[in-house]
C-alpha cells in the first residue's frame, strides 16, 4: 500500500435487493492505493455485484458507495462517465470484440471519450501491449490469441486510460499455469509501481495467496473476514474452511 492514507473507494453500510432477494446486508469496507485486496465467497454470495456498485452499473438499495470520493447514489450520467476513466475491469472472458483487430479492441473505449487523434491512439495501444508483454500483434485478430493473449489484450484494453481504480472478475479461469502466472504478476506490478487500487473476485486460491494483500470474505451478505492474505487464512476459520474446501453453506 502507498502512504496515501484516503481510500480510492468505500462502502458505508451498504444493503442491496433484487425484488424480495437480499443480496448484501450492511457491507463496510475501504479500498487503498496501490493495494490488491481479493474478494473471496461462495458463487451467489454477491462480489460480482460488488464490482458492479463501484462501476456504477447497479445502485445500493441503502448505505454508500463513494468512489474517489464521488457519491454513486446520486451521480449525474456526465459524472459517471468522467468517473469510469479512472475505473479499469478485467472481464471473467476477457470481452474482446472478435471482428475487431487487437488494436481496434484497445483504442475503443478511447474512441468511444472521444479521441481522434490516430498517433495518440497508436502510441497507446503500443505502450500498453509491451507492459502486458504482448508487442507487436496490432494487427490480430482475438480467434488467433491464446486464452492466456486474450486475458493480457483485455487488461492492456482496461489500462489504456491510466486508471486509478482495476477491477478483476476471475481473471484467471480456463488458463494454464504459466498463463495464470503471467497474469497474476501483472496484477501485483500495476498495483505496486503505478499505485492501482486492486479488487479481484477470483475462486482460484492460489492465485489470490500470489497477489494478495488482503482478503475479505464475502458471507451471509456482510464482510465476513477481512485482514492480511496470509495471516487470515492461518488464524481465521471461516477463511480457513473456505481455502481448504471445507466450507459449509450454512455457516
Amino acid at each position: 500500500m502507498t502512504s496515501d492514507p484516503s481510500p480510492t473507494v468505500e462502502f458505508i453500510d451498504v444493503h442491496t435487493a433484487f425484488g424480495a432477494h437480499t443480496v448484501h446486508r450492511g457491507l463496510n469496507f475501504q479500498l487503498f492505493p496501490g493495494e490488491v485486496t481479493t474478494l473471496l465467497g461462495p458463487s451467489g454470495a454477491g462480489k460480482t455485484i460488488i464490482l458492479k456498485l463501484i462501476m456504477g452499473l447497479t445502485v445500493a438499495k441503502h448505505g454508500t458507495v463513494r468512489v474517489m470520493g464521488r457519491e454513486m447514489a446520486n451521480i449525474t450520467d456526465e459524472a459517471l462517465r468522467d468517473l469510469r476513466v479512472n475505473l479499469g475491469m478485467l472481464f471473467q472472458g476477457a470481452a474482446l470484440f472478435d471482428s475487431y483487430t487487437v488494436f481496434e479492441n484497445i483504442a475503443y473505449g478511447l474512441r468511444e471519450r472521444g479521441e481522434k487523434d490516430e498517433a495518440k491512439l497508436s502510441r497507446i495501444v503500443e505502450e500498453k501491449l509491451a507492459m502486458v508483454g504482448l508487442p507487436g500483434i496490432q494487427r490480430k485478430y482475438p480467434p488467433q490469441l491464446s486464452g492466456g493473449q486474450k486475458k493480457r489484450v483485455g487488461l492492456a484494453r482496461a489500462l489504456a486510460s491510466s486508471p486509478r481504480v482495476m477491477l478483476y472478475d476471475e481473471p484467471t479461469t480456463g488458463l494454464d499455469p504459466t498463463s495464470t502466472r503471467n497474469i497474476d504478476d501483472l496484477i501485483v506490478k500495476f498495483a505496486k509501481e503505478d499505485g492501482i487500487t486492486s479488487l479481484v473476485v477470483t475462486h482460484d486460491i492460489q492465485s489470490a495467496r500470489r497477489v494478495s494483500d488482503r482478503w475479505m470474505l464475502l458471507s451471509k451478505g456482510v464482510i465476513a473476514a477481512d485482514g492480511q492474505a496470509a495471516k487470515l487464512a492461518v488464524e481465521n476459520k471461516l477463511v480457513s474452511d473456505f481455502v481448504s474446501g471445507n466450507w459449509k453453506d450454512d455457516v
